[in-house]
């Protein structure tokens, strides 16, 4: 478990690093796993990836990064010779929607929320990371925006894509395949790790706690759960999580209301009940501590 944390950790971090620094993905290895009738999750390099493949063609949740893209092909026809009909983006990360112009270029229809093709159009500057994205080209741009949510009806199966309120970013849609009972929570959900809540991107740690009720109320003990980085969950590990995400809040939330400088904050080390658990992954521990004093108010400069 914890090897493959760390991994997807790493995975994460490649699109907050110049190209140069990124890893070899040739050496890449796509790995597919049925979920359910027609379901299926691909693992790589970014953001998991959720199939529904059957006579209608095949629906994507995600296509990871530019260069995985014909190894994401070569995977997906393991499970079906139909065409790549839709793509749906859970939000714009690079380790998300990197696939997006080869596939759009294929004829697959691009699909996410509105702020998706906004923020996709233009440099993002990420200051957590302090990095800026350039602007994506139009081919890899989202063809179809919506609002709210957005149902698709193929293979059999009722797949609804539903826009929760700012979490991971201010375009994250949750992704819920209703008779398979599987659900891809995107970014939303970092299984066994700190998350990435990229505040410069309108995100939120609140937002985080209240898409993670989301996909609560809608799970069951038998629901598969696609996190976007980890291994495949349960809704025990969302509701871990989930009460990681408030516990959190409820250990920084008060330094910061009480005046407290982030080097402050930092030392009094609030999260260190959590840390050998979450405090794994990417995200360790000060900077973790860091997002959640800048979310909840904190106004001082990081220190160097």
């Amino acid at each position: 478990m914890r090897k493959t944390v760390l991994l997807a950790a790493l995975a994460v971090s490649c699109i907050f690093l110049p190209a140069s620094a990124q890893q070899d993905f040739s050496k890449v290895e796509i790995k597919i796993e049925k979920l359910g009738d027609g379901i299926w999750m691909l693992t790589g390099a970014g953001g998991n990836i959720g199939v529904s493949a059957g006579p209608d063609g095949v629906f994507l949740v995600d296509d990871q990064y530019a260069p995985l893209t014909e190894k994401i092909k070569a995977a997906v026809k393991t499970v079906s010779d139909k065409p790549i009909r839709f793509v749906l983006n859970t939000h714009w990360h690079g380790d998300h929607v990197g696939g997006n112009e080869s596939l759009g270029k294929d004829g697959a229809v691009l699909v996410a929320h509105d702020n998706v093709r906004k923020r996709m159009s233009k440099d993002q500057f990420i200051k957590l990371f302090d990095r800026t994205v350039p602007a994506s080209p139009a081919a890899a741009l989202p063809l179809v925006t919506f609002a709210e949510s957005l149902s698709f009806h193929m293979n059999g199966e009722d797949v609804d894509a539903v826009h929760v309120p700012p979490a991971h970013t201010d375009g994250d849609v949750v992704v819920f395949f209703r008779k398979a009972n599987v659900i891809h929570g995107g970014d939303t959900f970092f299984n066994g790790m700190y998350p990435v809540v990229d505040l410069s991107s309108g995100g939120s740690v609140d937002g985080m706690i209240a898409a993670a009720d989301r996909i609560l109320a809608v799970a069951d003990a038998s629901t598969k759960i696609i996190p976007g980085h980890g291994p495949l969950a349960t809704k025990a590990d969302v509701k871990a999580y989930r009460d990681m995400l408030a516990a959190s809040r409820d250990a920084v939330a008060p330094l910061v209301k009480a005046g407290k400088t982030l080097d402050e904050v930092k030392a009094a080390k609030p999260t260190s009940a959590l840390d050998e658990k979450w405090g794994k992954g990417f995200i360790k521990p000060d900077v973790w501590t860091t997002v959640l004093y800048y979310a909840y108010g904190g106004k001082e400069a990081p220190s160097k």
